[in-house]
């Protein structure tokens, strides 16, 4: 016998299957037991064929035997689920939540320790997680290390970003699991604020196509009192390990019986599109937990940011003066500070005159002069303003067009200052109308040696969610973990970045054209996000002939990313002067709606193309996006989509037949024509391109 046949029977002379369970659809199949010593583990079929072959479940737990093995099953027991709920924001306007439960009771003899493993089987994919009874063993207990084992079946094509604890903010790199090798990358490309990172540790989401044509996707929900899992990687055995954020002492999570894990999640179908349907992570989280939501509304915003990503504007008032500003508090202006009282005002009219709802202004407070990269603890008190912002003014003036300001607070990563002064933060917002904020993070965490994926960096990002909330205060975060589902426990929490955002395309190498069609597939699995699409001014050159710098699309796909980029906050980033210039174009962002009864994905292919259509909470009217990589793509839609029997006018807003990204992105044409679900529609997306419709009916 080779040793291959004699690893493979020893392989399973230890396993006995116990329990199995089918998906609602009986598509996926379930099976778990325990090996002879006692160790729990897990497999996962799809129509018959292997996707995650037997995996081991179990935690280390410090100076304590760990939760691994010498169990015992006391107790299964199976349920079935099968509910229906309404988002107050989302996608579609009514979810179903359908799936097998198999929840395994296990006792462990040696420490008389109890340890429950759920398992939930959607039609969609599976998903498990670990549950402490209460019990006096593990009155008060530290995680040392999760053993989640996903042991995958091949050499699957992977899209991934690297295992950095402290940034999301990477282009995802396209290879075989056996090519990942995080020590290739250019690790400058970016906004240099790194965190540890091993030659193969990856982030989950990861997005996974097997030879034979099926997409899985290993990813969590749910994350509450628990830090972030990232994902080692196996690289000759195609094995990944979970793999937990530390704290400054390197210990993972501090946590008390009765508790319950994140769930482990995995997503799998032989069509890409069932993937980018599903609503297995937000069913994995708790119901809303906010009685009055009436105040939680989409808004379309506009705002003082991009000026100073392209360098006409800066956050700072004082530029390199302030140095002494703690001292003579006499700041000079550079002549160049954007969050001016006159400049914010022209944002408000240009918000009032084309329908926004609201103006985001940031460098509108003290400290920026001295935020970045000192790791200081109280740079920003959040209230007060540099002399050339009048608070009382921009309110009165704001409230008389019927324009909603939007607050920021960037924290500059000192989240002990934050939370000190978060109440008198937001009193000072709900005292000046401002009903939505914009939380950063950006730099090392404070206190120091905390990372943004940790257990402590969670328990902050959910608490400043939970805190506005009695304040009725709507959350953006950006440079925070990236969500995973919570935003159905606290729809307040409207949208996160927590991924690499359309400002990288200003100073960096940017996002590549595959970048936007990868998105969908990882990180809004977890969450609404803001990209601030919109840019019309493509090539940094208009700002200083020297740049080189670029946004990778064409004007007619940074329309289609409104659509294909779900989010009830949603910005027109660019420039008010750039949409008057190109005002035709523009009406499509004035008329593209935020929150949705319906969502059709009418073709996907991770780092390809993604087609969505959705349909306008409450109305008829229906909004189409189109999106392609670095290839020119040739498509045929049919509209069936839409209500039969009834005619619409399509404004198609497309890429002109000499468009592409590189070349000519901002060549794009515009027509009208009259269509019904039986109408076939040819499109054609330039290289990075892509095209964007709204369907409006006939009466």
């Amino acid at each position: 016998m080779n040793k291959f046949l004699q690893t493979l029977f020893l392989f399973i002379t230890l396993m006995s299957y116990s329990q199995t369970i089918q998906s609602p659809d009986n598509q996926l199949e379930l099976k778990t037991g325990l090996t002879n010593s006692g160790q729990l583990f897990y497999s996962l079929s799809y129509k018959t064929k292997a996707i995650i072959k037997p995996s081991l479940l179990g935690l280390n737990m410090k100076n304590t035997i760990a939760l691994a093995s010498n169990f015992e099953i006391i107790n299964t027991t199976t349920t079935t689920v099968n509910e229906k709920w309404n988002p107050v924001l989302g996608e579609q306007k009514e979810i179903t939540n359908h799936y097998k439960q198999l929840v395994v009771e296990l006792f462990q003899k040696s420490t008389q320790r109890k340890l429950n493993v759920e398992f939930r089987l959607f039609n969609e994919g599976l998903a498990f997680r670990y549950v402490f009874p209460a019990q006096p063993e593990l009155n008060y207990f530290v995680i040392s290390d999760e053993l989640s084992q996903f042991a995958l079946t091949g050499n699957h094509k992977a899209f991934w970003v690297p295992g950095d604890y402290d940034s999301q903010e990477y282009a995802y790199n396209e290879t075989n699991l056996a090519d990942v090798d995080v020590t290739s990358l250019d690790m400058n490309n970016g906004i240099g604020m790194k965190g540890p990172m091993s030659k193969t540790r990856i982030q989950s989401p990861v997005m996974m196509k097997t030879a034979e044509g099926l997409y899985l996707n290993i990813f969590e929900a749910a994350v509450v009192n628990y830090p972030i899992m990232h994902l080692d990687l196996n690289v000759n055995t195609f094995e990944m390990q979970s793999h937990l954020v530390p704290n400054v002492l390197g210990e993972k999570a501090y946590l008390q019986a009765p508790f319950q894990s994140p769930w482990r999640t995995i997503m799998v179908s032989d069509d890409a599109r069932a993937l980018l349907t599903s609503k297995m992570i937000l069913n994995l989280n708790e119901p809303c937990k906010i009685d009055d939501t009436t105040w939680i509304k989409p808004m379309k915003y506009v705002g003082i940011w991009w000026e100073m990503h392209v360098g006409k504007a800066t956050w700072d008032y004082a530029g390199s003066q302030n140095a002494q500003m703690a001292q003579d508090a006499e700041l000079k202006p550079t002549g160049k500070h954007g969050a001016t009282t006159e400049n914010t005002k022209k944002y408000i009219d240009f918000a009032a005159k084309h329908g926004f709802d609201g103006v985001l202004v940031e460098g509108w407070n003290v400290g920026w002069e001295d935020w970045f990269g000192n790791w200081k603890e109280n740079v920003f008190d959040f209230v007060t303003p540099y002399p050339d912002f009048d608070v009382e003014e921009v309110q009165r003036y704001a409230e008389s067009k019927g324009v909603q300001m939007i607050m920021h607070h960037e924290t500059s990563g000192s989240v002990a200052n934050y939370e000190r002064r978060l109440d008198r933060a937001f009193s000072f917002m709900k005292k000046h109308n401002y009903n939505a904020v914009k939380t950063g993070y950006v730099g090392k965490i404070i206190p120091r040696g905390e990372w943004h994926d940790g257990q402590t960096m969670v328990n902050h990002f959910n608490w400043v969610v939970e805190r506005a909330a009695e304040y009725k205060i709507m959350v953006n975060s950006h440079e925070s973990s990236r969500p995973t589902g919570v935003h159905r426990t606290y729809p307040n929490y409207i949208a996160a970045e927590a991924a690499r955002g359309n400002e990288f395309n200003a100073w960096s190498v940017g996002n590549p054209p595959m970048h936007e069609t990868i998105l969908p597939f990882t990180r809004f699995l977890g969450g609404p996000m803001d990209y601030t699409p919109g840019i019309f001014e493509i090539k940094m050159s208009h700002y200083d002939a020297a740049k080189k710098e670029q946004v990778h699309t064409t004007l007619a796909k940074q329309l289609a990313l409104y659509v294909t980029i779900y989010s009830p906050l949603q910005m027109a980033a660019d420039l008010p002067e750039n949409y008057e210039r190109y005002a035709d174009a523009f009406q499509f962002i004035k008329d593209v709606e935020l929150d949705w009864d319906e969502t059709v994905i009418l073709e996907a292919e991770p780092g390809d193309y993604v087609t969505i259509a959705r349909k306008t909470k409450g109305k008829e009217s229906w909004f189409l996006g189109a999106i392609t990589d670095e290839n020119p793509r040739n498509t045929e839609l049919t509209l069936n989509f839409l209500s039969p029997g009834k005619k619409y006018k399509a404004t198609l807003y497309q890429d002109a037949k000499e468009a592409h990204w590189e070349n000519n992105p901002k060549a794009y044409s515009i027509k009208t024509i009259e269509v019904t679900s039986k109408t076939k529609l040819k499109l054609n997306l330039a290289a990075g391109g892509g095209t964007a419709i709204s369907f409006f009916p006939i009466e």
